[in-house]
């Protein structure tokens, strides 16, 4: 197989991913849902977040976390002045205290339905999402598998057809 048809089976698959994310934030509207979206680049991440705006006609709030944050919930409810149409949450990967954030948000995992009527968008990374499947089973259960974007390999990002 050549790069080419790899990077554009990637392109593709992105596509979809993207496609994926837009459609579940949508029909989470006015209630809770866990989204995990996987996404191993920042900069690749963030032209993925910007398709998806361009994408989506949902207003969609975007907070990022401190190292030194203690908890998950309290974090997004300080951080939320209205009640917003959808929230996407990056830096998990940059908490210090990882271990204890995931095991308070486990703890508190049922307060995030009732005060967090809309979609929460967590951007992830694979060691993340193993210390969620760990440290808070019981709040990643309400995820579906994580929406995940790929990165072409051995080729720019520009070229790969994504990011125009």
């Amino acid at each position: 197989m050549t790069h080419q048809s790899d990077s554009e089976d990637i392109a593709e698959s992105n596509k979809r991913s993207l496609q994926r994310l837009e459609r579940a934030i949508a029909m989470s509207q006015n209630q809770f849902s866990l989204i995990l979206v996987s996404c191993k680049h920042p900069s690749w991440r963030r032209k993925m977040v910007k398709q998806l705006k361009e994408l989506s006609s949902i207003q969609i709030q975007e907070i990022t976390l401190h190292p030194s944050v203690n908890t998950l919930f309290t974090t997004i409810d300080t951080a939320v002045d209205e009640q917003p149409q959808a929230l996407m949450v990056f830096g998990l990967e940059s908490v210090t205290e990882i271990d204890q954030v995931l095991t308070a948000t486990n703890l508190v995992r049922n307060e995030f339905p009732k005060e967090f009527p809309y979609p929460l968008v967590l951007w992830i990374n694979d060691e993340i999402l193993q210390k969620l499947i760990r440290l808070a089973p019981d709040f990643k259960s309400w995820a579906a598998n994580p929406i995940r974007f790929e990165i072409p390999t051995n080729q720019s990002l520009e070229w790969a057809g994504i990011c125009a």
